[in-house]
């Protein structure tokens, strides 16, 4: 694997996390959201990856040489969560029903917080392979010019 192909690798992840936690932020600030413009309460979201094929040069006389692809990550797409709505009794709330009830989103703020925590993870590993590689490549000039 080249230089370039590595540094492709770790820019897809950084980019793939960062709308997860883009996702994830969103979730935690709509926990108590009852009125969206498309009607109702805010509904939980989660993003769908898929891995992707990197398709520089390098990649495709390596496919051709290894018979296999080298794949980063890309998002596919955002999912709207289907849960059904926590119902809050709070008779003061503006959206409450005749009962007295509110419909809230289902969002876990722990399972969320813990979602946030594996993309930060993944995001600094990412980061951390992108630095790697730049100091190797920094190293192999510095071999180159001896």
């Amino acid at each position: 694997m080249d230089f370039m192909t590595a540094l492709d690798i770790g820019a897809s992840g950084l980019n793939a996390q960062r709308t997860h936690i883009n996702i994830i932020s969103m979730n935690l600030a709509n926990v108590h959201t009852t009125r969206t413009p498309e009607g109702g309460p805010y509904r939980r979201k989660s993003v769908v990856f898929q891995s992707q094929p990197l398709d520089s040069e390098f990649t495709k006389a390596m496919r051709t040489a290894l018979e296999r692809e080298v794949k980063g990550v890309k998002v596919i797409g955002v999912v709207t969560d289907q849960r059904p709505f926590k119902m809050v009794y709070d008779p003061g709330h503006p959206d409450a029903n005749a009962l007295g009830y509110v419909s809230l989103p289902d969002i876990n703020v722990v399972e969320e917080m813990a979602n946030m925590m594996t993309a930060l993870r993944t995001y600094e590993a990412n980061a951390s392979t992108i630095s790697s590689v730049k100091a190797m490549f920094a190293r192999a000039l510095e071999l180159g010019a001896r």
